[in-house]
This record gives C-alpha cells, sequence and structure tokens, in this order.
C-alpha cells in the first residue's frame, strides 16, 4: 500500500512539475508544493504574432501603420502594382522593419514602407516583420530612414531636401556635420536645399517630374523670381536646357562684372605724356570723346588765360 502510495506521490509530483512547480517540499512523507504552480503569462498585445525569436515575426496588416515623418511621400503606382504581384507569385522575400508605439498601440514602420503598400494592394492579410526593441528618438528613425531611401534613391529631390532640413533642425547641425553623419558629399546638401528656395510653382514642377533637378539647381542662381519661372517654363517646354539656362547665367554675370569694374583708359602722346580717364562706372567710348574734349577746353582757356604749370 506505502509503495503504491509513493508512486502516486511521485505521479503527482511529476504533474505539478509539468505545470511550472519548480521545487518541492517534505512534510510527514508527503510532497506538498513550496509555491502555486506559476503558468505561463498570457501574451502581451505587442508579442501577438511574434515567434520564439522575438527579433523576427509575422503581423496583421492592420496593425502595422507607415510613419507619419517618412520622408518618402510619393510611391509609383505601376511599381507598387509589380511588386504586389511579385508578393503573390513568390511571397515575402524580405521582412519591414519596425517598431512598437505604445501610444497607437500599433507597430509603426521603420523601413519597407513600399513592401507595406503592396502587402495590401495584394489583398495579402499578414506581412513578414523585423521588430526594433530599443527605443529610437525621431532625429535616429529619420536618419535610419532617410540613409535606406538615398541607397535606393527612392526620394524624389524636394523630399531629399526637406529630409536634410528636418535633420539638421532636429539636430542642430549644419550642412557639414549632416554629411558627415550621412556619410554624403556636402554638395549634395547645399544643391539639394537650394532647390527649396524656387518659388512653389517650380518646386511643383520638380516634384511632378518634368523639370529636372539639376536644371533646377541652375535656377537657384537666379535672384528675380519672375526671370527664375521664365527660365522654368522654357526648360519645360523644350526651348531651354539645362546647359542652355546654364550659360545664358554666365553669360549675364559675365556682363555685369564688366558693368561693376568701370573705366580706367590710358592714352599715350607721342610728345611722351599719358593722358588716363577713369570712372567708378561703366561707360561708352562717345562718352570718353566727350570728356576729353571738354579736358581739351579746359586745357586751351589755361592756355589763353597764361596758367602756367
Amino acid at each position: 500500500m506505502s509503495t503504491t502510495r509513493r508512486k502516486l506521490d511521485a505521479l503527482r509530483a511529476q504533474v505539478d512539475e509539468s505545470m511550472g512547480q519548480r521545487t518541492l517540499r517534505a512534510t510527514g512523507g508527503d510532497t506538498e508544493p513550496s509555491h502555486p504552480p506559476q503558468f505561463s503569462p498570457v501574451p502581451s498585445e505587442k508579442d501577438i504574432g511574434r515567434r520564439s525569436k522575438l527579433s523576427l515575426g509575422t503581423l496583421d496588416l492592420n496593425r502595422v501603420i507607415p510613419d507619419p515623418n517618412q520622408p518618402r511621400r510619393q510611391f509609383d503606382n505601376d511599381e507598387l502594382a509589380r511588386l504586389a504581384e511579385s508578393l503573390q507569385q513568390t511571397g515575402q522575400l524580405q521582412p519591414i522593419r519596425v517598431r512598437w508605439d505604445e501610444e497607437q498601440k500599433s507597430w509603426i514602420i521603420i523601413s519597407g514602407e513600399r513592401r507595406y503598400r503592396a502587402a495590401r494592394l495584394a489583398g495579402l492579410k499578414t506581412i513578414d516583420c523585423s521588430f526594433h526593441e530599443n527605443d529610437l528618438t525621431n532625429s535616429a528613425t529619420l536618419e535610419q530612414q532617410l540613409v535606406e531611401n538615398l541607397q535606393r534613391e527612392d526620394l524624389t529631390p524636394l523630399e531629399e531636401a526637406e529630409a536634410y532640413t528636418q535633420l539638421m533642425q532636429i539636430n542642430d547641425w549644419n550642412g557639414k556635420q549632416l554629411a558627415a553623419a550621412l556619410h554624403i558629399s556636402p554638395s549634395r546638401i547645399t544643391r539639394a536645399m537650394a532647390l527649396l528656395s524656387l518659388p512653389d510653382d517650380v518646386q511643383q514642377q520638380v516634384q511632378t517630374g518634368d523639370l529636372a533637378a539639376a536644371t533646377a539647381y541652375e535656377l537657384t542662381k537666379v535672384s528675380d523670381p519672375l526671370e527664375q519661372r521664365n527660365l522654368a517654363s522654357q526648360a519645360v517646354e523644350g526651348r531651354m536646357t539645362q546647359r542652355d539656362i546654364a550659360a545664358t547665367l554666365k553669360a549675364q554675370r559675365r556682363q555685369k562684372r564688366r558693368s561693376s569694374t568701370g573705366v580706367n583708359l590710358t592714352f599715350l602722346a607721342d610728345n611722351g605724356l599719358r593722358v588716363q580717364v577713369r570712372s567708378p562706372r561703366r561707360q561708352t567710348y562717345p562718352d570718353v570723346l566727350e570728356a576729353l574734349q571738354q579736358a581739351v577746353e579746359d586745357v586751351q582757356l589755361r592756355i589763353d588765360s597764361r596758367v602756367f604749370l
């Protein structure tokens, strides 16, 4: 009888152990749990859909939302349609990166919004994700998104310029510091941000692709908004190329330099005398001739008046 009792006690101990009980204590030959059995906790909302390797998992699409501060604003519909077809045929080859937002109780996309949009377009219910556990500042998130988009060349010129501006404002950086952080040339940042100085309607032409960014950059060297619009219209209509605009502006600058240098002329006479004509403003030769004639009249008056040198 005692043998049977011991076997039953041992069996009960094994059952308790399997239910989460870790240690037993003896009480008069019997075994009792040292504490109530502890069961695995119910998963928090954050952990639903995650695998044992918590850095990866599959989420319902309705639990994932785009980042409202994502620098990329435009997505090509044809490219999304092709990617959606690929997802239907071959599945998702690379997870998107997401971070948890406690306020919104949702996963926010760090990178991979194009795949997310294509998955919705394809009618998929879930999406594979890579989870970022550590907290990310707005600056760090934006920097990661910007670097990824720059590497993939997914940003429009104005989206790129706006992202640069945000990063500089958030971190109180100058262009050189931003270039060092992103590992790109300072001139790329300068040229991109210059586009934001153009009139809104000209920026819209850049955004839609009607006006090339390189051509638009040439227009930033023009101070008059009306002239910027005029040159932009000619470029969009195909009447001027980037090279034409650059040549026109270069000629204007050359003419302006000439007009700002004034006049400094020297005339040599046969008797060895040297006559100089100077003016702080640009003059013509008729203007010079008139001035010399007045000088001759003044010299003749001095001779007639017997004024000696």
